[in-house]
């Protein structure tokens, strides 16, 4: 069997599994990566997401064959960044928390939008988290968040 070859969190790894597997159930499963979500398994609520060469991408859409040499980031890996400091930091700030489900995918959506864009408007934040689902905050206070985030950071983006 042929392995699937990728950078996981900084690490090179290898995948000598089925290649139609869904990337979720991968990092969940065997490398044991759980914050990576599973929500609707429909690409529809951002639970489950993760960067993937730089772009935000649903975990349970991606089949393991698609991310041969890919860099593929999870929250386990961008929680040990100073962004990441930053965004903690900020989401604390305004309890931007509460079952803290979405979280992961959030902060990782965050991450992308002030990597495009290091001062975004609030309709930019809006626009950039609008894949990820979250059923307690009603958004205002990840909004104003990812705003704090993106004020203190300092240049990290």
């Amino acid at each position: 069997m042929n392995s699937i070859d990728f950078v996981l969190n900084g690490k090179e790894v290898k995948f000598t599994g089925n290649p139609a597997a869904r990337l979720l159930d991968v990092l969940r499963d065997d490398f044991r990566l759980t914050g990576v979500k599973c929500g609707c398994k429909e690409g529809e609520c951002g639970a489950c997401s993760v960067i993937i060469d730089g772009l935000l991408v649903n975990s349970c859409m991606v089949a393991m064959g698609s991310i041969n040499g890919s860099t593929i980031t999870t929250i386990e890996g961008y929680c040990e960044t100073a962004r990441y400091a930053v965004l903690d930091k900020a989401f604390a700030s305004v309890s931007a928390v509460q079952c803290g489900y979405c979280i992961p995918g959030m902060v990782l959506a965050a991450e992308c939008v002030l990597a495009k864009t290091p001062h975004p408007t609030e309709d930019e934040i809006r626009v950039g988290i609008s894949g990820n689902l979250c059923r307690c905050t009603g958004y205002n206070a990840i909004v104003n968040a990812i705003s704090i985030a993106a004020k203190e950071g300092n240049g990290l983006w």
